[in-house]
């Protein structure tokens, strides 16, 4: 669950011809049968031949692959080719472990059209939403190569001559355990700061999508990282278990569902492991009468639609000033209704399609249960077949605003993970305040007013660890991005997840005797 970086350069807005490689793949007429597991420099196949998984491609409903997970023994394996590429990584400086990484962003810049066109394949959002998050992946890795030569200690100057300083040093094979909103991007966020940090990396991600994790560990080898420093294991829940249990596993790394991260954090306590993890939201936006209308309306449309509704920070609880409702809906649900859905692979595609068939019957359901507790479907809410025959089996459905929604309503307690927005009314700051904290989340949150002492005023009570005013869904890697409560625990991107990626020790030195009471 991540967001799209939107602060990218130009030319990520220029429109590219789709290969025909993806477009053939996209028809699912080509069999992915390499292995998607990667360890000590290759890719390497599962030994598991009888419990295979079929892996989906979303704009068809086809089969893309089977993922054979990878059992206790092949994540040992691939724990150690990190343990064994931890040494001399952890021993090159700052400045010669940037040069690799720099190399691995060139390489990312170079094959953008190919990893964006596997990443809409494998995952179903469009391709301009995937060409950005390809984007946002180089730049993450470009960010952490330039502050890996500035991590350094403190020197602290004590009586009589004697002193002490710290040393910021790594921690080991870090885990990293992605989700399937944003295959590639979540392995970069995960990667780069640990690799800067003088880590080595084990990385499995969601089995829905594990077609795009093995082409970054390839672009690191090429790239001359030492063979093991980035894998990649694919399974489920036991090869995630697996991982976090592994005595030489220093610390984990997590982006899904609460209740997924809260059985991570279990079983990382049993060795006492650092974790890093990013969960689940049910943020608020509010838009104040004296809003920019035009600017409210792209922001919610931006807080609930991309990829799908599928973005883990979406602000799904619009929460509207009651004497410009009318007029914000009525705006909401005509572009809502302009969206263009169908092939991700078209450049006029807006909106593709939802990960999977479960995942789209759940979304469904609970628009069915926002009408039977009383919320209006102003527009959406349905499936929808393209008119391409190819892609009728796809996991698609219109984008729904429901009104006359309640705090009390499932669909706005609950996250739904879909292309779903619950518009709410409120007459005053102070109430309004009142109910978007109501909430065991505290991911994101947003603000739209004119009146900037209002902007901060509700800002700093909001309690949410990523704000926006007058924006949304902005992520820009410079930035540290995380929640508040159960939304999780500690921060990707920005200078501060250096802390989550290393540890400190202090030394102190005497200069004189010992003074000592013995």
């Amino acid at each position: 669950m991540m967001l799209l970086r939107l602060a990218v350069s130009p030319r990520s807005r220029v429109a590219a011809p789709l290969s025909a490689a993806a477009r053939t793949l996209s028809s699912g007429s080509v069999d992915i049968s390499v292995p998607l597991n990667f360890w000590a420099g290759q890719r390497r196949t599962s030994r598991d031949k009888c419990n295979k998984e079929n892996v989906y491609e979303p704009a068809t409903g086809r089969v893309l692959c089977h993922l054979g997970p990878c059992g206790a023994a092949e994540v040992d394996q691939a724990v150690k080719a990190a343990k064994l590429a931890f040494e001399p990584w952890s021993k090159l400086s700052g400045m010669e472990r940037a040069r690799v990484m720099i190399e691995a962003a060139h390489i990312i810049e170079s094959r953008r059209e190919e990893i964006a066109e596997t990443e809409v394949v494998n995952n179903g959002k469009s391709i301009t939403e995937a060409r950005l998050d390809v984007d946002s992946a180089r730049l993450c890795i470009e960010y952490y190569a330039g502050l890996a030569s500035t991590l350094a200690g403190q020197h602290v100057q004590l009586p009589g001559g004697s002193f002490a300083y710290t040393r910021r040093e790594p921690l080991g094979v870090c885990a990293g355990i992605g989700a399937w909103n944003y295959p590639f991007q979540i392995a970069a966020w995960k990667s780069a700061p640990a690799l800067a940090c003088g880590n080595s990396m084990v990385f499995k991600p969601s089995p829905v999508t594990p077609v795009t994790a093995v082409l970054l560990a390839e672009i690191y080898m090429q790239a001359g990282a030492p063979e093991g420093l980035f894998n990649v294991v694919q399974g489920g829940q036991e090869t995630g278990s697996f991982l976090c249990h592994h005595p030489d596993v220093a610390k984990v790394s997590f982006t899904g569902s609460i209740p997924t991260g809260q059985k991570i954090m279990e079983m990382a306590s049993k060795g006492v492991k650092p974790v890093t993890l990013e969960l689940g939201g049910k943020s608020p936006l509010i838009i104040f009468q004296d809003s920019d209308l035009e600017n409210a309306v792209r922001g919610a449309l931006m807080a609930n639609f991309l990829s799908q509704g599928q973005v883990c920070s979406n602000g799904t609880r619009v929460f509207v000033q009651r004497e410009i409702l009318s007029e914000f809906v009525e705006e909401v649900v005509r572009r809502t209704q302009a969206i263009a859905i169908g092939d991700p692979l078209l450049e006029s595609t807006r909106m593709g399609a939802l990960v999977s068939r479960p995942h789209l019957e759940k979304v469904l359901y609970f628009v069915e249960k926002a009408k039977e507790e009383g919320a209006t479907v102003l527009c959406g809410g349905e499936r929808f077949v393209p008119a391409d025959p190819t892609l009728r089996g796809g996991y698609y459905m219109t984008p729904c605003v429901l009104g006359d929604c309640t705090d009390e309503m499932t669909c706005v307690k609950e996250e739904i993970f879909g292309p779903v927005m619950s518009v709410l009314s409120f007459e005053t700051e102070e109430e309004v305040l009142q109910r978007a904290n109501d909430t065991t989340m505290g991911l994101a949150a947003g603000v739209f007013t004119r009146d900037v002492a209002r902007a901060h005023r509700v800002v700093e009570q909001l309690k949410a660890g990523s704000c926006f005013i007058n924006n949304y869904n902005i992520t820009p890697v410079e930035v540290p991005f995380g929640g508040f409560k159960m939304s999780g625990i500690g921060r990707e991107n920005g200078q501060v997840t250096v802390e989550y990626y290393s540890q400190l020790k202090t030394v102190f030195v005497e200069m004189g005797d010992v003074d000592s009471l013995f």
